[in-house]
């Protein structure tokens, strides 16, 4: 399978699996000093070649206007990390846990989250900023991923299956910590 064929493979993913929906979100990998990335605007549940854009990590272009508007995001992960694939969800529990949280970070308490996320951190930053992309890629060079208050998640990994691990574990942990902060009051 090719990179491309990835990509569309994981958008579906992503909204089979309620992670995000419709077009909200983006998916990039890294293929040499080049990112391979959604369009502005596409629909990730039905993501084609067509709606992937390739674009330089080093240098900005005029292709760059039809990438993803977290374009600065995914391209300051890729300078500052090894990363082979990115992933941005707007993940429902993860949004709602980073407005009521009164941290600037989430405590995993089910098994895995605490395992593999230890803690998830909750960053500031308006959607494509260049602020956003330099505190992601930041936190993102310590941990494989982070949430964006009210807006969502940015995971990072080896390949896209990676990333997709990751988002569906800050997720998952968020769901639960929910449910038992529910609970518990």
């Amino acid at each position: 399978m090719n990179e491309k064929e990835e990509l569309i493979k994981f958008g579906k993913k992503l909204v089979e699996s309620g992670l995000t929906y419709a077009f909200f979100g983006n998916i990039s990998v890294r293929k040499g000093n080049k990112i391979l990335i959604k369009k502005t605007g596409a629909e990730l549940f039905e993501l084609d070649e067509n709606s992937i854009v390739e674009v330089d990590i080093y240098k900005e272009s005029e292709t760059d206007k039809s990438a993803s508007v977290e374009l600065p995001v995914h391209r300051e992960i890729y300078k500052n990390t090894d990363s082979g694939a990115v992933i941005h969800a707007h993940c429902p529990f993860a949004v709602i846990m980073s407005l009521i949280s009164e941290n600037n970070k989430i405590i995993p308490i089910d098994g895995e989250g605490k395992y593999f996320l230890n803690e998830i951190l909750i960053l500031g930053g308006e959607s494509g900023s260049e602020e956003l992309a330099k505190n992601a890629s930041c936190a993102l060079s310590k941990c494989k991923g982070i949430i964006v208050k009210g807006h969502g998640t940015f995971a990072r990994g080896k390949n896209l299956r990676d990333a997709f691990i990751t988002t569906a574990m800050i997720e998952n942990s968020c769901k639960i910590r929910y449910y038992v902060d529910a609970i518990k009051k």
